[in-house]
């Protein structure tokens, strides 16, 4: 190992399937090996499938099993893990792998960086929070917002200076998918040539708001008696939503693929892209969607603010509206020509904004601020 090399603890939950596990996955392999070296730390012992393709790539996993209360073992952990790996940045994903991840690293000299990834809600422990974030801000060498919404909602209901915060923008490797690919993928579904396809690559949890969807898609069915809806992923609400779509009698234009590792074939064999949601940071999936030159329609939450443009890459609307969700769509089925303009706008704009180059270049220089410090 050469000693020249700034060696990175990622901490997070787990690395299985979603957004901040896909921003890890793009932080470690794109990052430059003879100047950085990953480490992983999942604090809920998961390594999952992403886990497995960075850890075939060279990153060293160190699986851990958080316990439920305050966990001192957890903390000792992570320390060793600092101190026996010499490690020179710690850089934390969400807010409870920021807080062990920062009282692991207290005293052994290295810095901390701390990216939230997620989405704000005030709860009932606002007054601890206004307590504990600043001094864990404090401590902290770098906060990173993966939007503007997301820095506004850590200052408001996480209590985090404003001034310590910036914003990285989530990129990715734009996709590339040929036509012959993306009509094999409708094939295999058994979708009919010439449907009007829409459709979304998520997890399927409550807060993606996949219910709203299927209720506008069977609106929307109503103006086009060729659509498909084609949902791309699983989690603890598929069950609910197969039950559901099949409530609405759409569950024979519905189709249900579950996990899929690599979904770009299935997102390139979609018209529109769909984000339902009731929440969002910044959205993956909606930027490859983005990188294929696919319009979109979302809800006005979030992250999604900062990325549509609405009216020029995709429309928004307003969250839990099925009425304008369904007539968002209904619009650029009718409309080829607009669609097209949005699909294309949305490419440049993804290209200018997005690309996982601009955020690699970002993340790779607060990694040499901080490792400059950590070193001396």
């Amino acid at each position: 190992m050469s000693a020249s090399r700034c060696r990175i603890l990622h901490i997070t939950f787990n690395m299985g399937i979603g957004g901040t596990e896909q921003v890890i996955r793009q932080l470690v392999l794109k990052s430059p090996r003879e100047r950085f070296e990953n480490h992983i730390v999942c604090i809920d012992s998961k390594i999952g499938e992403i886990g497995q393709q960075v850890s075939a790539a060279g990153a060293i996993i160190h699986p851990l099993q958080r316990q439920s209360g305050l966990d001192l073992n957890l903390i000792r952990s992570i320390g060793r893990i600092i101190k026996q790996n010499k490690i020179n940045v710690v850089h934390c994903h969400q807010y409870t792998p920021w807080f062990y991840g920062l009282l692991g690293a207290l005293g052994t000299g290295v810095r901390v960086v701390f990216t939230e990834h997620g989405r704000f809600h005030p709860d009932r422990y606002r007054y601890k929070a206004a307590l504990v974030n600043p001094l864990l801000a404090l401590l902290t060498d770098n906060v990173v917002a993966i939007s503007s919404a997301t820095r506004e909602a850590l200052a408001r209901y996480e209590f985090v200076p404003k001034s310590k915060i910036q914003v990285i923008y989530n990129g990715i490797q734009p996709l590339s998918v040929s036509s012959d690919e993306a009509l094999a993928v409708r094939q295999e579904l058994g979708i009919l040539h010439g449907a009007f396809v829409v459709g979304t690559v998520a997890r399927l949890d409550p807060i993606k708001n996949q219910k709203m969807m299927l209720r506008a898609f069977r609106v929307f069915r109503q103006q086009c008696e060729d659509a498909w809806l084609l949902i791309v992923g699983d989690g603890p609400d598929r069950g609910a939503l197969e039950e559901y779509a099949e409530e609405l009698g759409i569950k024979d234009r519905t189709c249900f693929t579950g996990f899929i590792s690599e979904p770009a074939c299935y997102l390139a064999a979609m018209d529109v892209f769909l984000l339902s949601s009731h929440s969002e940071g910044t959205s993956m999936t909606l930027l490859e969607s983005m990188s294929l030159g696919l319009p979109a329609v979302a809800t006005r939450v979030g992250g999604n603010q900062e990325i549509i443009e609405d009216g020029v890459t995709g429309f928004l609307t307003a969250p839990d509206n099925t009425e304008e969700f369904a007539d968002a769509i209904t619009a650029l089925y009718k409309d080829k020509d607009r669609s097209h303009l949005f699909g294309n706008a949305a490419l440049k704009r993804f290209n200018e904004r997005f690309h996982v180059e601009t955020m690699l270049d970002s993340y790779v220089a607060l990694y040499g601020q901080t490792s400059k410090k950590a070193m001396n």
